[in-house]
């Protein structure tokens, strides 16, 4: 009886210390690293903020953009992406076009074992995401 009593201890203790998964939160602004198989061009900053409403909205490298999207799960989808209309560097356009039309294609979205946050295309690789600090 006294075993059984200090291994039902031990194990309620050890669930205690169980952390989490990680969640997709709203209202935090998620910094991207990399559209697809490709990483960002550097000192450019890309970003998502998925608002309490149900719109999202962010930093596109160049512009600012905004869309709306459903949540449900791990399923996630965004409306057609707006933006604001300032030109930059063909290149840094050229990422902003990628990264807007890849919005455009996510459909689930999940962390990878190191707890960044992908969001997967139906086929291809993902965007990925850091959490960014305030």
């Amino acid at each position: 009886m006294n075993r059984t009593l200090t291994i039902s201890l031990l194990a309620a203790s050890l669930a205690g210390c169980a952390t989490s998964a990680p969640q997709l939160e709203t209202e935090q602004t998620y910094q991207v690293e990399w559209i697809g198989e490709r990483p960002l061009i550097d000192n450019s900053h890309l970003t998502i903020t998925l608002g309490d409403d149900g719109r999202a909205y962010g930093n596109a490298g160049c512009n600012h953009w905004f869309a709306g999207y459903t949540l449900q799960g791990d399923k996630l989808s965004f409306s057609a992406a707006g933006s604001t209309r300032k030109m930059c560097a063909p290149a840094l356009m050229e990422q902003e076009a990628r990264f807007l039309e890849s919005l455009s294609t996510v459909q689930r979205w999940d962390f990878s074992p190191t707890e960044q946050l992908r969001l997967w295309p139906a086929q291809g690789k993902p965007l990925r995401l850091w959490p960014e600090s305030n």
